[in-house]
């Protein structure tokens, strides 16, 4: 263990290879992470780069991709002056990417090679990173390839307000070419019965039914407090008339589950508001209900919704993998493989969509969503087998013919 940068506190060490992902656990609960030789002194060029992200997911999200690629480097002998873009590009397809390159020996043996949405995650860490080193100084020319532009599409004109956008947007030689429309992975018809019929406690049918009707990620619903509930009309927050959930961003979670969603919020007498507000259906009030009154323990002092039921942490605040666990084993017991929770947001935007005529509006604010354009590439696509595609494709085969 060593004495970090971050307020002197002590730290976890994660192993990656040589060098390591370092974990620093805050006194106020926060968390950040940094990148440290074998021996447990700081990367010093890692640590600058990754502080600008201080706390946030996406430190922790790129110090586990920047780790990878700070390797290879060592393994191919790269100073940072000396990478040239070529380097990156056939590190990228290494690592996965489709580059029309020799790209030498084999890395990441016996891994499975990233796919499209690590690739842009990837690409985008290794830009941000060479981007600061120029910042600093080191290997300017690259920093220059890197730092390009392009014009704007009609797509980007349409997210824009009222149309207007900048002559030129910022791009990435690195990031692989994205399809135009991603199909996300469904549940199967009639995995929430299925799921409910095999699940044992008041709890399990509590985390199926409010990932199912409220479209919540498990990070927010692990992360929910007893507080954040207002699960009749009218409640005191005066923000939304019926039963609703507010879900908020709270870092220092024991759980260590995080809202994605960083809307400001707060506590007044006793009462939350602000948030992300999201409605809940008279299936979630009553398995609240349900588990409140045959399950939750008493006398717990961390108020969070979510508690373990069995072991030696019974009572303590349950965590996302403990969730995904259940949903995985109840999954395969019901015959459905393994049911991962983002599955039932995917439903629950398609089935909103659906039942709104297709207004990307009510579905991104019913969703969560940061813009409708996601929701849009994500979700609005047709059914080839809908009604109303099948009559309009026979309407031009009959006009064809």
């Amino acid at each position: 263990m060593f004495r970090s940068r971050y307020g002197g506190r002590v730290a976890r060490r994660v192993v990656v290879g040589d060098l390591r992902v370092q974990q620093i656990d805050r006194r106020d609960g926060r968390r950040s992470w940094t990148i440290v030789w074998p021996e447990g002194s700081l990367h010093a060029e890692a640590d600058r780069f990754l502080r600008v992200y201080d706390g946030s997911g996406t430190q922790r999200t790129y110090a586990y991709y920047l780790v990878d690629h700070l390797r290879w480097l060592e393994r191919e002998c790269l100073a940072f002056e000396k990478v040239v873009l070529r380097d990156l590009e056939r590190y990228m397809g290494i690592v996965g990417a489709e580059v029309l390159m020799p790209l030498g020996e084999p890395w990441r043996i016996g891994k499975r090679p990233y796919g499209r949405s690590a690739l842009s995650t990837a690409a985008a860490c290794l830009k941000g990173f060479y981007l600061h080193q120029s910042s600093l100084g080191v290997n300017c020319e690259l920093g220059k390839k890197l730092d390009t532009s392009r014009l704007p599409t009609r797509a980007d004109r349409r997210r824009a307000f009222l149309g207007h956008v900048k002559n030129s947007l910022p791009t990435n030689p690195l990031a692989p070419t994205r399809p135009r429309r991603r199909h996300p992975k469904m549940l199967p018809d009639g995995a929430r019965d299925k799921l409910l019929a095999v699940v044992n406690a008041a709890r399990d049918r509590l985390v199926v039914t409010w990932l199912a009707d409220g479209g919540l990620r498990i990070g927010e619903l692990c992360g929910l407090h007893l507080v954040d509930l207002h699960l009749r009309e009218d409640a005191a927050c005066g923000e939304c008339r019926t039963p609703h959930v507010h879900v908020c961003h709270r870092p220092g979670n024991p759980n260590r589950a995080e809202a994605k969603t960083k809307l400001p919020w707060r506590v007044e007498g006793g009462t939350v508001t602000g948030g992300l507000i999201k409605r809940v259906s008279p299936a979630m009030v009553h398995t609240y209900f349900e588990y409140l009154t045959s399950e939750y323990p008493r006398g717990t002092r961390h108020g969070m919704l979510l508690v373990q039921l069995h072991g030696k942490d019974s009572g303590q605040p349950w965590a996302p993998v403990g969730a995904r666990r259940m949903l995985g084993r109840a999954g395969k017991r019901a015959g459905l493989g393994v049911v991962k929770p983002h599955a039932f947001r995917h439903n629950f935007t398609s089935a909103v969509l659906d039942a709104a005529g297709g207004n990307l509006l009510i579905a991104r604010d019913a969703g969560g969503w940061a813009s409708a354009a996601m929701v849009d590439e994500v979700y609005g696509h047709v059914d080839i087998h809908d009604q109303a595609f099948d009559t309009a494709l026979r309407t031009v085969w009959g006009g064809a013919e």
